[in-house]
């Protein structure tokens, strides 16, 4: 491929779209381009393509690789008022939670990812010998992603469901095993620290706990305790670009954001160069 079709927004193959709609109205908001294989192969040999060793990216300094991330966190705040409303039209949420929340999170990780660009050193390591060995962080290659779809709820026409509040639930019951992507709350009973800490780390997830407390010490026990790939002391759903976030269990493998979420994209190489005298 050329440089200009790495580069370019292309449309559909087969010029095919499907309609978005407006989950409070049931309208259509518009037409989106439909993509198919030959589309996806044509991004694919446009990665590829720059992922080559001695392709024009490979080479670009790597304080310059985030400049691109700046530059559309830039375009997208200036458009953040637009975007907000684009997503509350798409999928029906709060106009303030996608833009106070959602948008704000999209800057923040662009903006610190394009702050690691220079930043993903590898380490030197003293040998025994007349040897030098040092690490490099290398991407793995093209990834191609499946992204979670939490906030795009397909519900039937109408798409309002009225909050419900369950008491007494039974850990045995389908609400208290799985997640209900909707306004859902279990309320389960427990009479020791011990007893909710050995039924919560039971399930066969572990993405998230949350523990409310004035006691340090119950805060501390039950921030180890928990089986899970994060828990919150004193608040709950608070994420940032700088703490990964992933699960434990059948909730997933990795993390996500921070400098964790850096290690699926590279493979760490081990160079030991043998040199004529070693000065430590």
């Amino acid at each position: 491929l050329s440089a200009a079709a790495t580069h370019a927004v292309l449309a559909p193959n087969h010029k095919k779209t499907f309609p978005t709609v407006s989950p409070s109205t049931g309208e259509v908001i518009c037409q989106v381009a439909e993509g198919n294989k030959e589309d996806v192969d044509k991004a694919l040999m446009a990665a590829r393509a720059a992922f080559q060793l001695g392709s024009p990216w490979r080479r670009v300094d790597a304080s310059d690789r985030g400049r691109p991330l700046y530059r559309l966190a830039d375009l997208i705040e200036g458009d953040r008022t637009y975007l907000a409303a684009l997503e509350t039209l798409d999928n029906g949420k709060p106009y303030v939670i996608a833009y106070l929340v959602d948008l704000d999170m999209v800057l923040k990780c662009f903006r610190y990812y394009a702050g690691w660009a220079d930043k993903y050193h590898g380490k030197t390591f003293p040998m025994n010998g007349d040897f030098f060995s040092y690490t490099r962080h290398e991407p793995v290659g093209v990834c191609g992603q499946i992204i979670p779809w939490n906030f795009l709820l397909l519900m039937p026409r109408g798409y309002f469901i009225e909050p419900a509040v369950f008491g007494d639930v039974q850990d045995s019951v389908t609400i208290a095993k799985e997640e209900t992507f909707g306004p859902v709350m279990q309320i389960l009973k427990f009479k020791t620290i011990e007893e909710v800490v050995g039924r919560a780390n039971n399930s066969k997830y572990g993405l998230a706990a949350a523990v409310f407390t004035k006691d340090p010490d119950k805060a501390n026990y039950l921030s180890q305790a928990p089986q899970a790939g994060t828990v919150w002391v004193n608040c709950y759903d608070v994420f940032g670009a700088q703490s990964p976030f992933g699960g434990y269990k059948m909730s997933g493998s990795g993390r996500e954001l921070g400098e964790y979420g850096l290690q699926a994209y590279t493979e760490v190489k081990t160079v030991t160069v043998k040199v004529s005298q070693k000065n430590s």
